[in-house]
């Protein structure tokens, strides 16, 4: 069975770094996003595109991942899920979420949450920049190579 790289598309910025990472390792790449987000398939790129309904992305995402699979998504929840089924995860920016940082990522999530209820809002992430994207191909890379020794 070969691996997959399994990207949450909705908001992905780096979707063309990975389509052009995952042929030097020899891996399909499966985006999934809404409708409301055009991608377009390519040569080892295949679009799922999944109903408006909040959260369907990542239900599609998380009903079809399997074991080993690189999963790209921002959510904490989805990363959560993706590990439960021992696939490797990485965020938008490049940082690999493992079994000992997801408990310390999903309590800050929800404490983010009941201060927005509370009407305290962040500023959000910064603007990916072209070094985010250079840094995020590097990491995914890497992540791709150590999983290649590991075979």
């Amino acid at each position: 069975m070969q691996w997959r790289i399994v990207v949450d598309g909705d908001a992905c910025p780096v979707k063309r770094e990975i389509a052009e990472t995952a042929p030097r390792f020899d891996m399909h790449v499966l985006m999934v996003s809404s409708f409301d987000h055009r991608l377009q398939a390519a040569e080892g790129v295949t679009v799922i595109q999944v109903d408006r309904s909040d959260q369907s992305a990542d239900l599609y995402i998380a009903n079809h991942i399997r074991a080993h699979d690189v999963v790209v998504t921002q959510d904490y929840g989805l990363a959560a899920l993706a590990l439960a089924k021992n696939c490797s995860v990485i965020t938008f920016r490049g940082k690999i979420i493992d079994n000992q940082d997801i408990d310390f990522l999903l309590d800050s999530r929800h404490t983010h949450a009941k201060e927005r209820k509370r009407g305290h809002y962040g500023k959000g992430p910064k603007p990916l920049t072209d070094e985010d994207r250079r840094t995020f191909q590097h990491k995914l890379t890497k992540l791709l190579k150590d999983l290649q020794e590991f075979v």
